[in-house]
């Protein structure tokens, strides 16, 4: 995977310092982390009408995304195939690692399988493949274009926006 390109990001009013001081640009390593370690994530969508929706989820980092599941009616898979647009966090709000991305039902064996495994590796469940039936469930892979995350010690000089966009890395 290549790196993604760290940033400060534009916080007026934060008093957040320059990349060069305080902690400084956080590296990769630490988002990372995060998204892999966090037993819950918030997801958030938006209604068709604009209404914004929140709901928690178990979810996995594998592969560069994120990845997570819910039956296909549910209000979060309804609003993704509407509008793929999604923004998801970990669940420690002192060190938080937010992900803005673009959410894709996945279908294919292969992939599903791998998510399947990670989340009984994770969650040490022991969920078959009739779990994840694509015709009652929706498995979510979730791409980032950015993450931001910060630490709460260093609240002025950790926040780090990490940029996924191509021309940007």
């Amino acid at each position: 995977m290549a790196v993604p390109r760290a940033t400060r990001p534009h916080m007026p009013g934060y008093g957040t310092l320059p990349a060069d001081q305080g902690t400084g640009l956080l590296p990769w390593s630490w988002a990372e982390k995060r998204l892999r370690d966090s037993h819950d994530y918030w997801v958030a969508t938006v209604w068709p009408d604009g209404r914004p929706h929140l709901m928690p989820v178990w979810a996995v980092w594998h592969d560069e995304a994120l990845w997570f599941s819910s039956s296909r009616g549910a209000r979060k898979v309804r609003n993704l195939l509407a509008n793929p647009a999604v923004t998801i966090s970990t669940d420690d709000a002192l060190n938080p690692v937010v992900l803005e991305g673009v959410a894709k039902v996945v279908r294919d064996t292969v992939s599903v399988r791998a998510f399947l495994d990670a989340v009984n590796a994770k969650y040490r469940t022991d969920y078959g493949m009739a779990f994840l039936d694509p015709g009652v469930n929706a498995t979510v892979r979730v791409r980032p274009r950015w993450v931001f995350g910060l630490d709460e010690r260093d609240f002025g000089g950790s926040p780090t926006r990490w940029d996924f966009t191509p021309d940007r890395r």
